[in-house]
């Protein structure tokens, strides 16, 4: 059984930094590309980042400068290096796996989640 477990999330100060962690058991992980997205409060999921397994990477326009995503396929973990965190990043953040690289700002096309982690960035 696949699970995605989130970890490092918290409440910070604008400004401040955190890294979020997600751990991937179940699978070869190593096979997978591996997204962040994130959900505010009454607000649509949007993508956030992504790493294929050849090691590209994608990230949404706002966080580009600022969040770093690097992954560890001996761990099976990918991270999220978020620097310079803004109100605005306050949300709940989740890792994602899917099999294919091709649309992976489609949370839709993602076929494992884990729960989240909530991130607050207060001004």
């Amino acid at each position: 059984q696949v699970q995605l477990v989130e970890s490092g999330g918290g409440l910070v100060q604008a400004g401040d930094s955190l890294r979020l962690s997600c751990a991937d058991t179940g699978h070869t992980f190593s096979n997978y590309l591996m997204g962040w997205f994130r959900q505010a409060l009454g607000k649509e999921r949007e993508f956030v980042a992504a790493i294929n397994s050849n090691g590209g990477i994608y990230y949404r326009d706002s966080v580009k400068g600022r969040f770093t995503i690097s992954r560890d396929n001996a761990k099976a973990v990918v991270y999220l290096q978020m620097n310079n965190l803004k109100p605005e990043d306050t949300a709940v953040y989740y890792c994602a796996a899917k099999l294919l690289s091709s649309g992976y700002t489609d949370g839709t096309l993602y076929r494992n989640w884990g729960q989240g982690t909530q991130v607050t960035v207060s001004s």
